[in-house]
């Protein structure tokens, strides 16, 4: 059936039931809109960072495993003080605090080494996780909220390094019903988006409520959501990375305390944990959201 568009944001149908023209709006949705405006950032963005496209996924890989990097030296500087923690405090025996300790370090330099040249990054993966999930145990913080959202975070990097990877490959296992690379790709995409989310969600439900916290939390909030279900998420997480990079710069800027200030650790810590949140989001920014989400689904139709 033939159909003619007309001024108005109407399309005009040449026959219908009643014998005269037929109007359907055409009038753009929302999203559609919001898509319009953010495509002419997302253009924008694109051409200005044009130069380091390329490096984008090496940087984001660095970036994800650089707290683990930091974690390994801060052990080894401070090694006797760690031992007392493991041991007075922990009630850990005092063999097994050196072993706990050992192994750590092992673990995490050998296998963020691994992620960041790329090498059976599976495993790699699998150990920086099981160090998470060590330390977390280890050190009596399974049960802080902040501390379990970040880590949150920082797994849902490392799980786009895994989806990263996998799409990389190009051998495949015939014959065996598992999901090939692409389909595990897609999953861990949409897992890797949701839990990247997971350190804002602590920033909002930390510290003192001001006005500064308010405009970040609810400009950050509409990201988190693009970010979740897919929608702008290369936009939406271009935005995330700027968030956190300013806020890290401004309120974990550990040197500028003095040495010996108490609060200097916990800055450091902070200030590494939210540079692998921001890695995270740079590989996402790089690959796309994946099948999983609205920009896929609007390609599609």
């Amino acid at each position: 059936m033939a159909q003619i568009r007309g001024t108005a944001g109407y399309q005009l149908s040449s026959q219908s039931p009643f014998g005269g023209p037929r109007i359907d709006s055409t009038d753009p949705s929302p999203l559609d809109a919001i898509r319009a405006q953010t495509s002419k950032i997302e253009d924008i963005l694109d051409s200005l960072s044009e130069p380091v496209k390329p490096y984008l996924p090496a940087i984001g890989r660095f970036l994800i495993v650089v707290t683990f990097l930091e974690d390994a030296l801060r052990i080894i500087t401070q090694w006797s003080d760690q031992l007392v923690y493991l041991n007075s405090y922990r009630h850990i025996p005092n063999g097994l605090t050196h072993i706990f300790l050992i192994v750590n370090v092992i673990a995490m330099v050998s296998c963020s080494t691994l992620v960041i040249i790329r090498k059976y990054s599976d495993y790699a993966v699998a150990g920086l996780m099981g160090v998470v999930v060590t330390q977390a145990l280890g050190y009596g913080l399974i049960f802080d909220l902040n501390f379990f959202l970040r880590n949150l975070s920082v797994i849902g990097g490392l799980v786009m390094v895994l989806s990263d990877s996998w799409v990389r490959k190009t051998k495949a296992f015939a014959g065996l019903p598992t999901l090939d690379e692409k389909d595990k790709k897609m999953y861990f995409q949409l897992a890797g988006r949701v839990l990247l989310i997971g350190l804002f969600i602590g920033f909002v439900f930390s510290g003192e409520w001001t006005l500064w916290r308010i405009i970040v939390s609810a400009i950050g909030f509409v990201a988190c959501v693009m970010v979740v279900v897919g929608f702008k998420a290369k936009f939406s997480a271009t935005l995330l990375v700027v968030i956190l990079s300013v806020f890290n710069l401004l309120v974990n800027n550990f040197w500028t305390l003095h040495e010996h200030h108490p609060h200097k650790d916990f800055a450091k810590y902070d200030f590494f944990q939210i540079l692998s949140i921001v890695g995270g989001l740079l590989l996402l920014v790089n690959s796309g959201p994946g099948q999983f989400s609205i920009d896929e689904k609007k390609k599609v139709y």
